[in-house]
């Protein structure tokens, strides 16, 4: 899939190395065709590494993508040089003059706190409610899939009484739903997080459809009845090596954490792990943009 992109972002890189196309700004305007546009609101700490991570899940469709990288004016993090931050992202008051075909709100560090303790949650609320009339469809991720469900559904959180980490299998429902095309029985994927949604809430909203789980970790695919939000509690966007990073650092730290689960060969943190979700990442995010967005945005937005 051709992705369009500034050309030296550096995860353009990253994914030429990988044999992903990427299209480069010039190439892209020879071309007589509307390129869907998606914007990325990327709240995530390491933002380089998360810009790899969805471009690569985003590259498994023949359609051509304009990506515009969001951040928060409210709140600047310490890990992505502002450099970095200057030239490749927008803010909410540069786009919410536009229409977009494709929103992706990633998760964030912050599911521990209570949602409007968050520093940046008055302009996340802002950025939600502009998606009703400026966006086809909302991709949430994790604390970003939470933020969703309780901002547009009223769905609350709790806390775990100890954290979500490794490689969990889920089972497939409503397999006619455009969003699980080419979807095994059960799949897996990676979650790393200290709380749920409450799942009673979920199955008695009548504006959501619940279209994977499992009975230990509840939903990990919720959908509107609209198609217009879907929302992911895991993370089938991460790398081989994330959830291994995520644990050596909190090792360094001091941190209390257990072995991922499910995630080592033989449970060594010394064996490289396999991976065993990319192929159901790459099929959740390609219907997402055929089915959800390509099929259901307008040619020229009114």
């Amino acid at each position: 899939m051709p992705i369009k992109v500034k050309n030296n972002l550096p995860a353009k890189k990253v994914m030429e190395r990988e044999n992903i196309f990427m299209m480069d700004e010039v190439r892209a305007v020879s071309q007589d065709i509307r390129p869907l546009q998606i914007a990325v609101l990327n709240l995530m700490p390491l933002k380089e590494d998360t810009e790899v991570q969805l471009l690569r899940s985003l590259s498994n469709t023949p359609l051509q993508l304009d990506i515009t990288f969001l951040t928060t004016a409210s709140y600047l993090g310490k890990n992505t040089p502002e450099s970095h931050l200057n030239e490749f992202y927008k803010t909410f008051e540069d786009v919410k003059h536009r229409k977009f075909d494709g929103l992706i709100i990633t998760g964030a560090p912050v599911e521990q706190m209570e949602f409007e303790e968050v520093q940046y949650w008055e302009e996340l609320t802002r950025i939600m409610e502009w998606s009703k009339r400026h966006v086809s469809s909302t991709f949430h991720i994790c604390w970003g899939a939470q933020v969703g469900l309780y901002y547009h559904y009223g769905i609350h959180k709790h806390m775990l009484d100890q954290k979500v980490f490794g490689i969990y299998e889920f089972q497939v429902h409503h397999r006619k739903d455009p969003l699980l095309r080419g979807f095994d029985d059960v799949f897996l994927a990676p979650h790393s997080r200290y709380t749920y949604m409450d799942h009673e809430e979920i199955r008695a909203c009548e504006g959501l459809r619940v279209l994977a789980d499992s009975q230990e970790l509840g939903e990990c695919i919720v959908i509107s009845r609209d198609r217009r939000q879907v929302f992911v509690l895991g993370h089938l966007e991460y790398d081989r090596l994330t959830l291994d990073s995520e644990y050596k650092r909190d090792l360094k730290k001091g941190i209390p954490i257990d072995l991922p689960v499910n995630y080592y060969p033989g449970d060594d943190c010394n064996v490289r792990p396999l991976l065993r979700w990319r192929g159901a990442c790459n099929a959740l995010y390609s219907n997402w943009v055929n089915y959800y967005v390509y099929q259901e945005t307008p040619y020229e937005w009114e």
